[in-house]
């Protein structure tokens, strides 16, 4: 990471405040800065922090967070393709060092969003903060930093920890990702630990002043809800580890979210374009995606796993028909002539068959204003239905997997009832008609894991990306379940020979190179140590894929 000595002149409560050495610090005392304080009121540092786990707008930090990264790991998920042929991204590849990409930081936005956009920061809430006896900020600038660590190196593998935000470091060793995960469980459990205390300065009121524009506020067992999910996640990683606890999944799984009043959302205004949600038209980021043919096919009836040939219910809010009035979607890599008839070609996800700056419809996670998911309790339930299926317990596994379905279907009218046809509103009966379905919710013999992860995948679709590339990671795609020849994602196929990555060299993507316009500009020896200058870097896979 690249060092930055500058003397703290924040010119607005939300700018990036950076550690400065102590030779600095005697500059600062002898020179104060006429335009602001150097110890800020963390109540104005902490919108900006929650912004990052979304997507940030500052002058000094733009675009850094899971939002930005989520176009491209969408397309390796099949979230989404492109409209046209010849992308990279759609034939699961990355950036080259030397490419115009690379230099754009493309895929390196969640690594600018922990290590700068949050990163000295989070540092000073924590301090300040605890110099303050304000223990509810502590909490949280704890659990984001947790959700930090959890993103980089979900995203890039090893990363830098034990040399992370120190400002007196010119070059920066990596870690592994077994140690990055284990600092993430420890942040979780000092956000708790603070989270949990009262007196001092603790104050719901004041806590909800650095914490609107996020569904938690100043609801600190709310904070905690998000916590918990986040260790939830951290121990369900590593299903492919002899030690493996599904016990402590499902410890914490049944500690975070149970309903939907307990989903952790970002909110926006969506008045303006730095107000709106990176996926909304305002911002027209995602004007040339299209819904794919696997997710179509998933919840229309043609999947193998799922061949009900009826529309599930959801389908109208999260994906778009077309002319005809039914659900296709393309391949990767193969853009909008993918021998669809005209009137099957998918709009984009404003109901448009064109970029314009006006949508038709905006629906779902796709609108300027619409709350953007960070964990919800349906996540949740199919960590606790996973779980306890590798534990053999295929009953408790069941009722899980309904409610992770029901709370799906429950949170779309109630977050995202705009725009919906009126016949096709999802109530009660229609939840539960889907639900008595018995190819949606087979007998318990018959119940297998494919039924949870395809569900988890519809439940996460948009928005979900990282948590879904994670779980597609660890069934290496297209891995069947144990003593099965069924694929656990059933139908999936992703992209081989023409269609994949010339630098693949024949493998599928599990990493992504750490964020160019730092490491490969100020510390490329740190990364030559970790293989990361090969042109196939991005096909080796993390630690926690592997047994």
């Amino acid at each position: 990471m690249k060092k930055k000595h500058i003397i703290l002149q924040a010119l607005s409560a939300i700018t990036l405040l950076v550690a400065s050495s102590s030779c600095s610090k005697k500059i600062d005392e002898a020179y104060a800065n006429p335009n602001a304080l150097v110890k800020q009121p963390i109540e104005t540092l902490l919108p900006n922090i929650i912004a990052n786990m979304c997507i940030s707008n500052t002058a000094q930090g733009s675009l850094y967070g899971p939002q930005n990264d989520g176009q491209y790991v969408g397309r390796y998920v099949q979230f989404w393709a492109t409209n046209t042929s010849l992308n990279q991204y759609d034939q699961m590849g990355q950036t080259t060092t030397n490419s115009t990409a690379a230099a754009a930081d493309i895929g390196g936005s969640q690594w600018a969003m922990h290590y700068y956009g949050m990163g000295q920061n989070i540092t000073k809430v924590i301090e300040w903060g605890t110099e303050e006896g304000k223990w509810d900020y502590v909490g949280a600038a704890y659990a984001m930093r947790a959700f930090g660590w959890l993103a980089v190196t979900d995203m890039h593998g090893e990363a830098i920890l034990k040399d992370a935000f120190d400002p007196t470091r010119l070059v920066f060793s990596y870690d592994t990702q077994q140690e990055i995960y284990e600092e993430a469980k420890r942040c979780c459990r000092l956000a708790i630990e603070n989270l949990s205390k009262t007196g001092g300065a603790v104050s719901s009121a004041n806590l909800e002043l650095g914490a609107k524009y996020c569904s938690m506020k100043g609801d600190v067992e709310k904070w905690k809800k998000f916590t918990y999910g986040i260790m939830a996640r951290i121990y369900h990683r590593t299903t492919n580890k002899a030690d493996y606890k599904a016990d402590s999944v499902i410890h914490y799984a049944n500690l975070a979210a149970q309903t939907n009043a307990d989903n952790s959302y970002i909110l926006f205004e969506g008045v303006t374009s730095p107000k709106s949600s990176y996926y909304g038209p305002l911002r027209g980021n995602i004007q040339t995606f299209r819904q794919t043919r696997f997710v179509t096919d998933l919840m229309s009836g043609t999947n193998a796993a799922f061949p009900t040939a009826v529309i599930d219910p959801r389908a109208w809010y999260k994906l778009r028909e077309n002319a005809n009035g039914t659900f296709k979607g393309i391949r990767p890599n193969k853009g909008l002539n993918d021998g669809l008839a005209a009137n099957d070609v998918p709009p984009n996800f404003f109901g448009l068959a064109a970029i314009a700056t006006t949508p038709a419809v905006d629906r779902y996670i796709f609108g300027n204003d619409m709350p953007w998911p960070l964990m919800t309790a349906s996540e949740m339930q199919f960590l606790i239905a996973e779980a306890n299926y590798r534990r053999g317990q295929k009953g408790a596994a069941r009722t899980a997997y309904i409610n992770g379905i029901t709370l799906d279907f429950d949170m779309l009218p109630a977050t995202y009832p705009r725009n919906i046809p009126p016949a096709r509103v999802i109530t009660g009966a229609v939840r539960d008609a889907y639900l008595a379905n018995p190819l949606v919710v087979p007998a318990l013999a018959d119940f297998n894991l494919s039924h949870i992860m395809l569900q988890k995948y519809i439940a996460l679709y948009g928005f979900g990306f990282m948590e879904t590339w994670a779980d597609m990671r660890r069934y290496h795609y297209t891995d069947p379940e144990t003593g099965t020849t069924r694929q656990v994602y059933t139908d999936f196929a992703p992209p081989t020979g023409s269609d994949l990555f010339a630098n693949n060299k024949g493998n599928w993507i599990y990493r992504v190179r750490p964020r160019y316009n730092s490491e490969f500009l100020y510390n490329v020896d740190a990364l030559s140590k970790i293989g990361a200058l090969a042109l196939d870097f991005h096909t080796k896979r993390q630690w926690f894929t592997e047994p």
